[in-house]
């Protein structure tokens, strides 16, 4: 179950997506965000979906790692998908009690459920698309103008990167450990919800222990290289804007001013 969560996981390719200069990837991930919730009727759905669609094909990634990304987050979906039916006034379809279905209730949980579904996808295809290194260069590169005002550009893109890259060993770790623990007899998924807590405590400590000891190899391996932060710091492979970030920019204006559009026009 763990192990199935992608979050944070690069898969190497040749696509398009893949040769993007990582700050138009960045910068026209948050746009597309934004973006998405312009949509608000049928027809806008079908473009922000159209437009998903056609990315995921582009990036040449199996349609399973849609599903992937989508997996971990099943219980949020279904709980926005919920609380729009059950609350939402309008003609009702089904009631017993308190609770109650209505059409438009239906129609905005599908909706927002779309949107939400929407955004994790869409965001997925950053990591599943960008290696961690590059993605820092293009998160530093962004930064680099707030240094002016004391913000450490390198450090941060640093640390986010790391989290960001460490998150899938975090969870093989942890898959690891419940394994282990439930064969010498630990249970997770029974009990009340106190029992169910106390039985995380073994599941935790080595976990941190764990994480800790990553942190302190992870540094020591950063010192024995010389690193000393992003001052006089050189790259191998410099960031260029090539004619694919052109394209790939313009198409995400394009969509995005097609739904404002349709939104306010």
């Amino acid at each position: 179950m763990l192990t199935d969560i992608t979050l944070g996981q690069y898969f190497p390719g040749t696509s398009f997506l893949h040769k993007l200069d990582p700050r138009i990837k960045i910068v026209a991930t948050m746009i597309f965000i934004v973006a998405i919730f312009f949509a608000h009727s049928l027809a806008s759905y079908a473009i922000v979906t159209a437009f998903v669609a056609l990315n995921f094909a582009i990036s040449r990634l199996p349609a399973k790692f849609i599903v992937k990304s989508l997996k971990p987050l099943w219980v949020i979906i279904i709980f926005t998908m919920g609380v729009h039916i059950f609350t939402t006034p309008g003609d009702v379809l089904w009631q017993y009690g308190i609770f109650h279905i209505t059409k438009e209730g239906l129609y905005q949980g599908a909706l927002m459920t779309a949107r939400l579904v929407f955004l994790i996808v869409f965001s997925s295809l950053l990591t599943y698309t960008t290696s961690p290194i590059v993605l820092t260069d293009g998160i530093e590169h962004l930064l680099n103008p707030f240094k002016r005002i004391g913000v450490p550009a390198h450090e941060l893109a640093m640390m986010m990167t790391i989290a960001l890259r460490f998150i899938p060993t975090l969870l093989e770790e942890t898959d690891r450990i419940m394994k282990a623990q439930t064969a010498r007899g630990a249970n997770f998924t029974s009990g009340s919800l106190l029992q169910r807590g106390k039985n995380m405590i073994p599941l935790l400590v080595p976990l941190f222990v764990s994480a800790f000891r990553r942190a302190d190899d992870l540094a020591t391996a950063m010192e024995a290289r010389c690193y000393r932060g992003g001052e006089g710091r050189t790259r191998m492979n410099e960031l260029s804007y090539t004619y694919r970030d052109g394209i790939a920019m313009a198409a995400v204006l394009i969509v995005t001013a097609v739904l404002a559009a349709m939104r306010w026009l």
